[in-house]
């Protein structure tokens, strides 16, 4: 019997987010945008960046951003995120 194997690195891959809010949003909101990690910048600008799934997960993290009331300043795409092999 032969064994199909899909291939691991597509399934795991993500694609890395930055997300450039206007104001601070402290570690606190880490959880509530799903992990990704909070940089606050000296400008006063926040930076939430990390792994998104897909693009339905990336539109309900800026219907998050919405919801604050903060304003949107980019939305940047870093490329894939691969995982060791």
């Amino acid at each position: 019997m032969t064994e199909s194997h899909a291939t691991p690195e597509r399934q795991s891959e993500y694609d890395i987010y930055q997300i450039r809010l206007k104001g601070h949003l402290d570690e606190r909101w880490t959880d509530w945008f799903d992990g990704l990690t909070i940089t606050q910048e000296a400008n006063g600008d926040t930076l939430l960046t990390g792994p998104v799934i897909d693009q339905a997960a990336l539109h309900g993290l800026l219907r998050k951003v919405r919801d604050l009331g903060l304003p949107l300043q980019s939305v940047t795409h870093l490329g894939p995120d691969r995982p060791a092999q």
